[in-house]
């Protein structure tokens, strides 16, 4: 409480010179590019300002920061090469570029006042606790009459500091609202609006977007590369020596042995295939649910693994194929990489999400940029869900996703 009254009374008394000094350059500003916008000087000028302008912007942000314990994200859009002329439209175009110009004329009145007013506030009452001391040492035999009782006597100055205990926590309220109130405004102008929050999310869900075409096209070739390298070769391989088998019987001799082989070779063939087909979509999870698929995993891994979760519960086909392949990468990572002995996985519903969880009690430092974990990564970031990785070095390893489920 007294480290937030106290950075309550700097914001506000800061706000005095911030204010003065933001609405000088503004007019200096104005000024300048004004007079040099019919010369070849205007556009160069623009930018000039502009670079400032957002200079004094972002220490406003920090400084608003002290009040609202984080300071404000900055709003501009990244700039694009170009010509002088165009460097100044696309400035021109962001409408953070006039909101911040707007805030530094605005913080001139709000400054003053409030940073008058906040002094005061914190002034006053501390004076009035110290009043036994310094009207001791510095004696006012001159006083107005309704004060002199509280001044020139020694039990109204305790009087006078008893007023000054009780006022404080009133005063420091006072100048934690008003503080407060004067960041809002700041942040109303200066935080990233609605235009920002559209261009940043389009381009988020771009960013997105190529990654899973990047993951789907590298799926796609790990499925024809699986199916050329493995069942293909093991079909071929049965089918020759089918033919082998066939030869020796048009030749009358014995071919048990043969058909024996091939038949061996089609099993490894379909055993090949059923776990292509496992690692493109679990049938259990069509047939069972996530609980039950997750249940099986548990089942066959070699870690001491317990299953926190709704055994009935259905979530989306999308959601629940990325819940699972969660799961089999952190059990696999776990068991592989971590030297883990125990894992719990935790299904925890929420209003439209799926949280899944899963800790292990490995030695940590793993490494969410890992091909498997990016991966699975860039699966959850298409269904706009969250990915995130907690390994410090000697564990736990905690990996944690977050999928909508909002239809």
């Amino acid at each position: 409480m007294t480290t937030a009254t106290a950075r309550s009374v700097a914001y506000l008394a800061a706000g005095i010179l911030a204010g003065a000094a933001g609405f000088a350059w503004t007019v200096a500003a104005l000024v300048t590019v004004g007079l040099l916008s019919v010369t070849q000087l205007g556009g160069p000028a623009f930018l000039g300002a502009a670079w400032v302008t957002r200079r004094l912007a972002t220490a406003e942000r920090h400084r608003a920061g002290w009040v609202l314990g984080r300071p404000l994200d900055e709003p501009y859009e990244p700039a694009a090469p170009g010509t002088v002329r165009e460097r100044v439209a696309a400035v021109a175009r962001q409408p953070a570029s006039w909101r911040d110009l707007a805030w530094l004329v605005v913080c001139f009145p709000v400054g003053l006042v409030t940073g008058v007013a906040g002094t005061v506030l914190a002034a006053v009452p501390v004076a009035a606790v110290l009043a036994p001391g310094w009207l001791w040492a510095v004696p006012n035999g001159n006083a107005p009459w309704p004060l002199r009782p509280l001044l020139t006597t020694t039990p109204g100055r305790f009087a006078l500091a008893a007023i000054g205990l009780l006022v404080l926590p009133v005063a420091a309220w006072l100048l934690r609202v008003l503080a407060r109130g004067v960041a809002s405004g700041a942040r109303a102008l200066l935080a990233p609006g609605a235009h920002l929050r559209l261009v940043r999310e389009a381009a988020r869900l771009a960013e997105t977007r190529a990654r899973v075409v990047d993951a789907q096209a590298a799926e796609l070739r790990r499925i024809e590369r699986d199916l050329h390298d493995g069942a293909q070769a093991r079909i071929v391989a049965a089918g020759m020596t089918l033919a082998l088998a066939a030869r020796k019987m048009r030749a009358g001799g014995p071919a048990v042995s043969d058909v024996d082989l091939a038949r061996s070779q089609l099993d490894e063939a379909l055993a090949e295939l059923r776990r292509l087909v496992r690692g493109i979509h679990p049938p259990i999870l069509t047939d069972r649910g996530l609980h039950a698929a997750l249940a099986a995993l548990a089942a066959d891994s070699p870690l001491d693994v317990r299953l926190c979760g709704d055994p009935d519960a259905r979530h989306p086909a999308a959601v629940e194929s990325a819940a699972y392949f969660v799961v089999a990468e952190g059990l696999a990572n776990a068991a592989k990489h971590a030297d883990a002995s125990r894992c719990t996985i935790a299904l925890v519903p929420g209003t439209g999400t799926l949280t899944v969880s899963l800790t292990d009690d490995g030695k940590g430092g793993a490494d969410l940029a890992g091909s498997g974990l990016d991966g699975l990564r860039r699966r959850v970031e298409a269904l706009d869900g969250a990915l995130t990785l907690t390994s410090p070095p000697g564990g736990p390893t905690v990996l944690h996703a977050e999928l909508p489920c909002a239809s």
